[in-house]
C-alpha cells in the first residue's frame, strides 16, 4: 500500500505507517518508575477521527516529562491500551488494567460512549480516571463523583459556542435578525452527539431562532439519503452537525449529491477536526467550513499565553511534526497532550512529592490546581468544580472556539477577542453547499 506525500503532510492526522504511539517512550535512568495506564482507541474508527492525534499528544507529554525528572526522580511508565473504537473492549481493557497491570490511574478515552460506563466503574473502585478527550456532559453532570476528573471542554459548550457565534454574526453575514434564523440540528445519536445536540436546541430556543429539524442517526448507518432529503424541504440557514467518521463524509457526499445547499454548515468536533481527512476527500470544498472544538494550540496568538505555556506549545509542535510529518497541528494533539501534561505536572509531581503519589494524595492535589486563562496550551485555564457541584471533577476554566478552515488550515474566528480575523459568512460563492446566487 503507498501512500501519498500529500496524505502525509496535507493535516495532522495522516501518520507514517509503522508508527504506534507508546512503543518508542524510553524510560530514564532515575527512581521506581509510576506506572499508569493510558486508554485510546489506536484501531477501529474512531482512530481516524482523532483518538491517535490525542494519543500522540499524551506521549509527547510522558517523554517530556520523563526528560525533565518526572515526579521526585521518578519516571512515567504508560501501560498503554486499545480500546478499538468499541465500548465493551474499553471496559475490558479498564478492567485489566486495574486489576492485572495494577495502575491506579488510568488516562485517556475518546469516546464519550465509553467514558459514560468507565467513569461509573472507576468511581465504584476507587481508582482515578483522568478524562483526557471525551466531551459528553452526561459524564460527569448530576455524579458528584470523586475520582473522575476532566481538565477538557464538556459538550453543553459547544452547543453554546455555535449558537452565540452565530448569534454574533447574523446581522451582518445573513442580513436578517437571530431570530429568524432557521437552524438544524443532526448529530450521531451516541451519548457525545446527543449531549452536543440536546445544548445547541436549548441554546438556539433561548436565542430565539428557529430550529426546523432535529434528528440522530447511528454512526455506523450505511445511508443518509432520507435525512439530505428532509434536510433540503426545510432549507435551513445554518446546519449544526455533530458526528465522526465517516458518517461526515457519507453525509456530505450525499448532501452534494443530492444539491444541499445553506448559508453555512458548523461542525461541533470529533470528525469535523480532523479536517485532513475530510480534505483528502472533498478537497478545497471544505474552505469556509466552520467547526467548535477547544483550540489547537497553533491556532492561538502565542502572546496570549504565559511563558511556560508558550514553551510547551512550541515542544509539541515541533515533536508531533517530526513523529508524524504533519504540517497543521490537529486540535486533537493539543488536547492529548494539554490534558495529559496537566495531571503530570499539575497532580502528580506534587502528589509524590507531598504523599509518596498516593490516591488521597493525588485527589488534593486536584483541589488545588488553578492555573488562570492562558496557562495552558489550550489557552483555557484549569481549575476543577469541587465536590457537591452540578459538574463535579470538571474542568470549570474550559472553553471552547469557532475555527473556519481555508485550505486544510484553521482560523479561530470565534470569541471576538481571540479571533485571527472575522469570520467569512455565508459560504463564498462556488463553494457546492452554499447557496447559489
Amino acid at each position: 500500500m503507498s501512500v501519498s506525500r500529500r496524505g502525509l503532510v496535507a493535516g495532522g492526522l495522516a501518520l507514517p505507517i509503522a508508527y504506534k504511539p507508546f512503543t518508542s517512550l524510553a524510560q530514564p535512568a532515575g527512581g521506581q518508575p509510576i506506572r499508569i495506564g493510558v486508554l485510546f482507541d489506536l484501531s477501529g474508527p474512531f482512530a481516524a477521527a482523532g483518538s491517535q492525534a490525542c494519543a500522540i499528544g499524551a506521549e509527547i507529554a510522558i517523554e517530556l516529562f520523563n526528560e525533565r525528572g518526572g515526579a521526585g526522580g521518578r519516571p512515567v511508565q504508560a501501560v498503554s491500551a486499545d480500546s478499538q473504537s468499541r465500548a465493551e473492549v474499553a471496559i475490558n481493557e479498564a478492567e485489566r488494567l486495574i486489576s492485572q497491570e495494577r495502575v491506579d490511574v488510568v488516562a485517556g478515552v475518546y469516546s464519550s460512549a465509553h467514558a459514560v460506563p468507565l467513569s461509573q466503574r472507576f468511581e465504584a473502585q476507587r481508582k482515578m480516571l483522568w478524562i483526557t478527550t471525551a466531551v459528553s456532559s452526561a459524564v460527569l453532570k448530576g455524579k458528584n463523583f470523586t475520582h473522575v476528573f476532566r481538565p477538557t471542554v464538556h459538550s453543553d459548550q459547544y452547543g453554546e459556542a455555535s449558537v452565540q457565534f452565530i448569534a454574533e454574526h447574523t446581522d451582518r453575514a445573513f442580513r436578517m435578525p437571530a431570530r429568524d434564523v432557521k437552524i438544524a440540528i443532526i448529530h450521531e445519536d451516541g451519548p457525545y452527539g446527543t449531549g452536543v445536540a440536546s445544548a445547541t436546541e436549548e441554546q438556539a430556543k433561548a436565542a430565539g431562532m428557529k430550529i426546523v429539524l432535529h434528528e440522530g442517526y447511528s454512526a455506523t448507518t450505511p445511508d443518509l439519503s432520507t435525512l439530505v432529503t428532509k434536510l433540503r424541504r426545510e432549507r435551513p440557514d445554518v446546519i449544526m452537525h455533530t458526528g465522526y467518521n465517516p458518517d461526515i463524509t457519507l453525509f456530505l457526499r450525499q448532501a452534494k449529491s443530492g444539491g444541499l445547499r445553506t448559508r453555512m454548515i458548523i461542525g461541533q468536533g470529533a470528525g469535523y477536526s480532523q479536517i485532513d481527512r475530510l480534505s483528502e476527500t472533498f478537497g478545497a470544498e471544505m474552505n469556509g467550513f466552520c467547526n467548535v472544538d477547544p483550540a489547537g494550540t497553533q491556532m492561538l496568538e502565542p502572546d496570549k499565553l504565559t511563558p511556560e505555556a508558550r514553551e510547551l506549545r512550541q515542544i509539541l509542535m515541533q515533536r508531533y511534526e517530526t513523529r508524524t510529518r504533519a504540517r497543521d497541528l490537529p486540535t486533537h494533539a493539543s488536547t492529548g497532550f494539554n490534558s495529559t501534561w496537566t495531571f503530570l505536572e499539575n497532580v502528580l509531581k506534587p502528589a509524590v512529592r507531598e504523599g509518596d503519589g498516593s490516591m488521597q494524595a493525588m485527589i488534593r492535589a486536584t483541589q488545588g490546581v488553578d492555573l488562570p486563562v492562558g496557562g495552558t496550551i489550550q489557552g483555557h485555564g484549569l481549575k476543577f468544580n469541587p465536590p457537591g457541584h452540578v459538574m463535579a471533577g470538571q474542568n470549570g476554566r474550559s472553553s471552547t472556539v469557532v475555527m473556519q478552515y481555508e485550505n486544510a488550515r484553521a482560523k479561530v474566528v470565534w470569541p471576538t477577542a481571540i479571533a485571527g480575523g472575522p469570520p467569512i459568512l455565508p459560504f463564498a460563492a462556488g463553494n457546492p453547499f452554499g447557496l447559489r446566487s
